[in-house]
């Protein structure tokens, strides 16, 4: 085979469709259903970008809005799968990479393989920045949202200030819960989604959602919370947790196929920005894993042409030289 492309999220499917053109042989690998990160999203959420800005391989996005919700990506990048029938398994996870004589042996948890090039399009949703916190494992917390409905009538706690928290204090205020932010830092996050920031500030403001700024999370409790806050240690009566402090690729896996990751803290895997071929011969990256810990730099959008350099770099080492002509 001549490419296995790991993760079966937008860039992994562009990358499919490059193969495709290029008459490669290729499989795509996904460790759970199509575009799997995005199914894992919030079930309201909204995009920040426009669907034109959404789209792969020159295919329309038509959705409702301009910025499209996650229900209308799930079906277009689905309708894209298996309208061009490209390769994939879906809920067959990869748990190893080894260069070997000739290509890469890669194995899965249902079969192993034997490919010429290897693309990791994994993104960084997989693995939570946890608190590290007492009481962080407790069955009331948790570092993924999904549905206002299951806060209605309770103490929430919202830990962070990104996108992913204020839409889930909104909603979940909205539904009926009784909702407290914890911040880090000074402020709501200036790159909340400039319609929805207004609305979390006023809210704060009106004193309707509660907020705790410079403040971390110092234990949880089955029925509380400890917080510690500019002016002391505080108590608050709490039901659930919802922790959202971001995500983080897995290093360890990037790690343990070869990958040279920066020493600066920021993790970044070393790659040829001409044509995403990492330090590993004939290993590449493609998407929002490219950042490291920097996730807020790579998106759909300014990443989806990666797909195209790798498929072209891939095709011209494939071509014979003149002298093997």
């Amino acid at each position: 085979m001549d490419l296995i492309i790991i993760g079966g999220g937008p860039i992994g499917i562009a990358c499919g469709l490059e193969a495709q053109k290029k008459g490669l042989s290729y499989l795509i690998l996904e460790k759970g259903p199509i575009v799997n990160s995005l199914f894992n999203y919030p079930v309201n959420m909204q995009f920040f970008s426009s669907s034109e800005r959404l789209e792969i391989d020159d295919i329309p996005f038509i959705s409702k809005e301009a910025k499209p919700k996650r229900n209308e990506a799930l079906e277009y990048y689905r309708r894209i799968v298996t309208s061009n029938k490209l390769n994939i398994h879906l809920f067959e996870e990869v748990t190893a990479i080894r260069r070997e004589a000739g290509g890469f042996h890669i194995g899965t948890s249902k079969a192993e393989y034997h490919s010429g090039h290897v693309i990791i399009a994994t993104g960084f949703y997989d693995l939570p920045n946890l608190l590290g916190v007492p009481g962080e494992d407790l069955p009331k917390v948790s570092h993924y949202y999904k549905d206002p409905h299951f806060y209605a009538s309770q103490k929430l706690a919202v830990v962070g200030a990104s996108n992913s928290a204020v839409d889930a204090a909104l909603e979940c205020w909205r539904k009926g819960a009784e909702v407290t932010m914890i911040v880090r830092g000074p402020e709501i996050g200036t790159r909340v989604k400039y319609w929805v920031r207004p609305d979390i500030l006023n809210r704060i403001e009106e004193g309707s959602i509660k907020a705790f700024y410079n403040s971390t999370v110092a234990e949880v409790l089955p029925d509380r919370l400890l917080i510690d806050t500019p002016d002391g240690r505080v108590e608050l009566p709490n039901d659930f947790v919802l922790a959202l402090t971001g995500y983080q690729p897995n290093f360890a896996f990037l790690e343990q196929a070869g990958i040279d990751l920066s020493e600066d803290g920021k993790k970044r895997p070393h790659y040829n920005p001409e044509t995403m071929e990492t330090n590993v011969p004939g290993l590449y990256l493609a998407g929002v894993i490219c950042g490291g810990m920097e996730t807020h730099k790579w998106f759909i959008e300014n990443s989806r042409d990666h797909a195209r350099l790798i498929a072209n770099h891939i095709s011209a080492s494939q071509k014979p030289t003149s002298s093997e002509a």
